[in-house]
């Protein structure tokens, strides 16, 4: 198992109700439910940086007219073998 460390926090009264409602409803244990509740923090973050810097690459290198047009090609082949209802 990897090394874990303790650290204990201080919440607002309401905010420790609303996660004891959500570890009982959960069945975790209050260091699991701020385990995940931190994971998710940061994968939220890795997922926006990452957003960030697929923008700014395709702000560096945008795609040209013809790439646009090809794109266009072959959906609209795609959707033209595709049965409508």
């Amino acid at each position: 198992m990897p090394k874990t460390s303790k650290i204990a926090i201080s919440l607002p009264e309401e905010v420790l109700n609303a996660v004891e409602k959500e570890r009982e409803e959960s069945g975790e244990s209050r260091s699991q439910l701020f385990r995940r509740a931190v994971e998710l923090l940061l994968l939220q973050r890795q997922e926006r940086e990452m957003s960030e810097r697929y923008v700014l690459a395709y702000q560096q290198l945008p795609e040209t007219r013809e790439e646009v047009d090809a794109a266009r090609r072959a959906a609209s082949t795609i959707l033209a073998e595709e049965p409508w209802p």
